[in-house]
């Protein structure tokens, strides 16, 4: 990314501390950022069938959390708990909305991104979902 976009993600992130087992955000509420993880990690859970909430994938330090903020209707669509304490980087979405329509090159950049990490923790969880269903006979 250019120097002007490191600083505009800069004038919108917020340093944030959560502790074990402590929710970030639930599938339903309104998505308005992402969060950079800098140190701890985080599960990303969903329900599958009508059994409790499943991990999908854990989210670590150096990964982003959150893409949900991208597209309307702007909610989260899975619940984000903490594994272990964990410190990270809150960009706040409405800021970056802004400076997105102000700058095409920073959407294009922050899209081309969180694109990549999409399809990774989507076939992630679509291996999952397949595992859970082939050990509960679930039919195709």
């Amino acid at each position: 990314m250019s120097p002007h976009h490191v600083e505009v993600l800069a004038t919108s992130a917020a340093i944030k501390q959560f502790q074990k087992d402590e929710v970030i955000f639930r599938a339903g509420q309104p998505a308005n950022g992402f969060y950079l993880i800098e140190s701890g990690s985080v599960a990303i859970q969903g329900s599958v069938f009508e059994h409790s909430a499943i991990s999908t994938d854990s989210v670590s330090a150096g990964e982003p959390l959150g893409w949900s903020w991208l597209f309307p209707p702007y909610l989260w669509h899975y619940d984000a708990r903490v594994i272990e304490p964990t410190t990270a980087l809150f960009f706040d979405g409405t800021i970056l909305h802004q400076a997105c329509k102000e700058d095409l090159t920073l959407g294009h950049e922050l899209f081309k991104r969180m694109s990549e990490v999409m399809v990774r923790r989507l076939q992630k969880s679509r291996r999952k979902i397949i595992e859970l269903s082939r050990s509960l006979n679930v039919p195709n």
